[in-house]
């Protein structure tokens, strides 16, 4: 029996033109169409983008995210086919026509625990990885609603310390609801880079802590991914 392939997962982060941003709202509601009739895709999610590369409220009116997970198939070498292949032709003449600016990151899960909406969409994963090169993090949650202002409270020292850490080449700030529902995902030269700041560093140490402590999380996700190709 042939071994079943890991799912292919894409992160296309889109940037409007500043004139264009009713287009980006708009797209958040008829993007779910094509996306929700795509076969390939078991999994997706349109998210927005906030200010900084941690946890924010600050939205970023231009820029917005589309998070897409699919059965392993080989991908196109230029961006403007990937997206056609992985979104289809609708979404990709969309980006085009209202000249927004993309960058697609081509990942495969390794290692995580959580879920997202009640949903592994990554597949089942190990809980650890021996991979140790160029490594991309996903990290999501659900906020309690008691606990919001508990949460808030501590994301700048947090998003400060990710800011400036040694190693992180890319970050973003991505969710589906302001306030409740956040994500961040990074981009660090190596696995060590990202455990050093993730379990070395004190201050957010103590902020893992008193998540757990106080359940700060209805819902969580972590999941590590290799880089498999970048466009844009």
């Amino acid at each position: 029996m042939l071994e079943k392939l890991p799912p292919l997962v894409s992160l296309t982060v889109i940037r409007y033109p500043k004139k264009y941003i009713f287009f980006a709202l708009l797209a958040m509601a008829i993007h779910r169409i094509p996306l929700w009739t795509n076969k390939k895709i078991h999994f997706w999610k349109l998210l927005g983008c906030g200010k900084g590369g941690g946890f924010s409220k600050s939205p970023d009116w231009q820029q917005w995210a589309v998070l897409a997970a699919r059965d392993y198939e080989p991908m196109p070498d230029t961006q403007p086919a990937l997206l056609i292949n992985i979104y289809g032709k609708f979404i990709a003449r969309w980006y085009r026509f209202w000249k927004c600016e993309t960058h697609t990151i081509l990942l495969e899960p390794l290692s995580g625990h959580g879920t997202w909406d009640g949903k592994e969409p990554f597949g089942s994963l190990p809980d650890k990885t021996t991979y140790t090169r160029q490594i991309a993090v996903l990290t999501r949650a659900t906020i309690s609603l008691p606990k919001i202002r508990r949460f808030w409270e501590h994301v700048p020292e947090t998003s400060a310390l990710l800011n400036n850490a040694e190693g992180l080449t890319f970050s973003v700030s991505i969710g589906e609801i302001p306030f409740i529902k956040q994500a961040t995902f990074s981009i660090w030269n190596s696995v060590e880079d990202m455990k050093a700041f993730a379990y070395t560093m004190r201050q957010h140490t103590d902020v893992i802590q008193k998540t757990r402590k106080e359940k700060w999380y209805s819902e969580e996700m972590f999941v590590r991914f290799k880089i498999i190709k970048e466009f844009g």
